[in-house]
């Protein structure tokens, strides 16, 4: 029987989504958290993680803890930002091609979960989830 409560239902359906991208993306060697991660820092580099956090919607030390692991990784990394009580983060090289590369292994997760849902359900599902 499924649960009545939208918190377990949602928190499953993310479980089961989030899945179909990380195995898309694992070529990319990235799970969906860090590529969505790293588009971010592409889209506002240099930021600093109190940003990043504002725009994910996180708090500051998951993302801090995150970008550390990108950082070891090779993709990102730190600089003095304008207040040195801060630090910004930008894409390295390799973690401009892990985007670039893994673009299209998103793109095809995207294809994914509209070809099982339909397009109406997708639409449907989108203004949900904007509704939120």
């Amino acid at each position: 029987m499924a649960s009545k409560c939208y918190c377990i239902a949602l928190r499953k359906a993310e479980r089961r989504v989030t899945s179909v991208y990380d195995e898309a993306l694992k070529p990319a060697g990235v799970n969906i958290a860090q590529f969505s991660l790293m588009r971010t820092i592409e889209r506002e580099a240099p930021v600093s993680l109190s940003k990043i956090g504002r725009l994910a919607e996180l708090d500051r030390s998951t993302v801090g803890r995150n970008v550390k692991v990108l950082e070891r990784m090779g993709f990102v990394k730190t600089l003095h930002g304008e207040d040195q009580r801060e630090a910004a983060v930008v894409l390295t090289a390799r973690g401009r091609k892990v985007l670039v590369d893994g673009a299209k292994l998103w793109d095809e997760a995207q294809t994914t979960i509209e070809k099982k849902l339909g397009v109406v359900a997708t639409r449907h599902l989108r203004t949900l989830l904007q509704t939120l």
